[in-house]
């Protein structure tokens, strides 16, 4: 299976993870292996790696690319949100470090079948786990105008929200909207033509909104740190690469929460909610991309890198 993938800000959240070689270390975004090869390299063989995908191809091809590794890997087909489970099934009662890359893969991307780009014809589908029951399709023809509306704008941050759900709902009472192509026609139809010559490709922002939608992607990110914190090793790190400001703000927000030692009212002389600092927070600024990377692989150019140690 022909799987691209190159692995953004990889030496820097290599570096920040902090490996050592007996370490216990979840890739919660296994992809294509990139980071979580680099990861294993660096284990002894006491150490473990647990990779998660959603995705069978993914996994598929982490496995090929890890098998001379396999005695020291456990590879888990399920979303990173199902952490804290997942490792007790495996027995696993502390790691040493969590390292996710969110967002759709480039191998998605550029898999025309799996209806993620805007820029190939496909079945609309954009699920990362084909075992997830909403796909595309159900978000675009049945979601009340309303929901498509806040769907749009909350996780698209598109200015046209309204305008294109409009559309979207007159041109599904003619006839079911099937493919990606259909949908980008009705986007570009919603939005006024002098609004499209600046910026980005006019479907970019709808077709992340309904991506997010689909697969959950903000819901499970806060839910996550808290269950990696709960069950990291003191000194272990949570490396967190994200690729636009939704993403990225809960990743700050709930670092800055966990980071909190009292959230008493600054009115009170003594501390009495009991809170204790669970994390130090050691990337002030996120760490971005290099020019050389951004030349190098474009869809670098959003990447953010956010990292925390447990303490």
């Amino acid at each position: 299976m022909d799987f691209k993938h190159v692995s953004v800000l990889f030496d820097e959240s290599i570096d920040n993870l902090d490996i050592k070689p007996d370490g216990v270390y979840v890739d919660g975004t296994l992809g294509g292996a990139g980071h979580s090869l680099e990861i294993v390299k660096r284990l002894s063989p006491d150490g473990l790696l647990i990779g998660f995908d959603q995705d069978k191809n993914a996994i598929e091809v982490a496995k090929e690319r890890l098998a001379p590794y396999m005695d020291r890997v456990r590879i888990v087909h399920s979303n990173f949100e199902n952490i804290k489970q997942e490792l007790e099934n495996l027995g696993i009662e502390e790691i040493d470090g969590l390292l996710l890359d969110l967002g759709v893969s480039s191998h998605q991307l550029d898999e025309a079948q799996r209806g993620f780009s805007y820029m190939q014809d496909a079945p609309l589908d954009m699920r990362m786990d084909s075992r997830n029951p909403l796909s595309a399709y159900e978000v675009v023809n049945t979601y009340p105008k309303e929901e498509l509306e806040r769907v749009i704008w909350e996780y698209g941050e598109e200015r046209w929200a309204a305008r294109i759900a409009e559309f979207i709902v007159e041109r599904r009472n003619e006839h079911r909207i099937n493919t990606t192509l259909e949908l980008v026609d009705v986007i570009k139809a919603a939005i006024p033509q002098k609004a499209r010559q600046d910026g980005p490709h006019p479907a970019k922002r709808t077709f992340q909104a309904i991506r997010i939608e689909v697969n959950r992607e903000l819901d499970v990110i806060r839910r996550t740190i808290e269950d990696a914190t709960s069950v990291m090793r003191k000194g272990g790190r949570i490396c967190i690469i994200t690729f636009h400001s939704l993403e990225d703000r809960i990743v700050k927000d709930t670092f800055k929460e966990l980071a909190k030692s009292c959230v008493c009212p600054v009115e009170f002389p003594v501390c009495i909610c009991g809170k204790r600092q669970e994390l130090k927070i050691i990337t002030k600024k996120p760490i971005i991309p290099s020019e050389e990377e951004i030349e190098g692989n474009p869809r670098s150019r959003s990447a953010k890198l956010r990292v925390a140690q447990r303490v």
